[in-house]
C-alpha cells in the first residue's frame, strides 16, 4: 500500500485541501428565538425591530443573513457559506436574543468600590464618584439607561440594550480600574482580581 504525506506548511497541497472543504455552521446560530407574549417583531429592510414591555429595540443585521418570524419563533439562516457568514451567523443570532430579553426583562450590571473613603452618589440623573482623586467624576445621564447607588459603593446599571449596559458600565469603572495589589479601585460584581505581592520591606 503506497501512503503518501503531505506537508502542511503555508501555500502548501494540504494548506489548498484543507482551504476547500467547507466549514460547517455554527450551532448557536441554528437555535431559534421564541417570542414571549406581549412581544412585536417587525422585520424589514434589513432591519429588525423589537417592541416588548420595557421598550423598543432596533438594529441592522448583515446582508448575509436572512432573519424571519414564524411559529412564535425568530429564525436566522446564513446565505452562503463564506467565512465572513459563518462569523456574523452565531453573532446575529445572539444579537437580536439579546434584543427580546432586553424588552421584557433588561440586563444589569453592578459594580462595587472598594477602597478607603471611596464612594459615590446621584444627583438628579448624573452620578458623583470620589475614588481618591482631587475632585469628583461626574458622569451624565445616557439616554435608555438608569444608574442607582445603594449604600454609597454600590452602583446598577440598568437598561434595555445589553450592549450600551456593557460599555456604561466599562466607562464608570474605567474611572478607577482595580489596582492589583490592594484591590482597591471600581470593579465587576464578582469580578475576579489578579493580585500581586508587594515588595518586601528591607530588614
Amino acid at each position: 500500500m503506497k501512503v503518501v504525506i503531505l506537508a502542511g506548511g503555508k501555500g502548501s497541497r494540504l494548506s489548498e485541501i484543507t482551504k476547500s472543504i467547507p466549514k460547517p455552521m455554527v450551532r448557536i446560530g441554528k437555535k431559534p428565538i421564541p417570542i414571549p407574549e406581549k412581544v412585536k417583531v417587525e422585520i424589514a429592510s434589513g432591519f429588525i425591530t423589537i417592541t416588548g414591555p420595557r421598550g423598543e429595540l432596533s438594529k441592522e443585521y448583515n446582508s448575509s443573513i436572512s432573519v424571519i418570524e414564524k411559529d412564535g419563533n425568530i429564525y436566522c439562516t446564513p446565505n452562503n457559506n463564506l467565512r465572513r457568514t459563518r462569523e456574523c451567523f452565531g453573532l446575529s443570532r445572539t444579537i437580536i436574543s439579546n434584543m427580546v430579553i432586553g424588552v421584557t426583562s433588561g440586563f444589569q450590571k453592578y459594580l462595587d468600590l472598594v477602597g478607603v473613603g471611596y464612594r459615590s452618589q446621584m444627583d438628579g440623573e448624573s452620578l458623583i464618584i470620589n475614588v481618591g482623586y482631587s475632585h469628583p467624576v461626574i458622569l451624565g445621564p445616557t439616554p435608555g439607561i438608569t444608574m442607582k447607588v445603594e449604600k454609597n459603593t454600590t452602583i446598577l446599571i440598568e437598561g434595555i440594550d445589553k450592549e450600551i449596559v456593557g460599555k456604561i458600565a466599562s466607562k464608570i469603572r474605567a474611572v478607577r480600574p482595580p489596582e492589583p495589589y490592594k484591590g482597591k479601585g471600581i470593579r465587576y460584581r464578582n469580578e475576579y482580581i489578579k493580585r500581586k505581592a508587594g515588595k518586601a520591606g528591607k530588614k
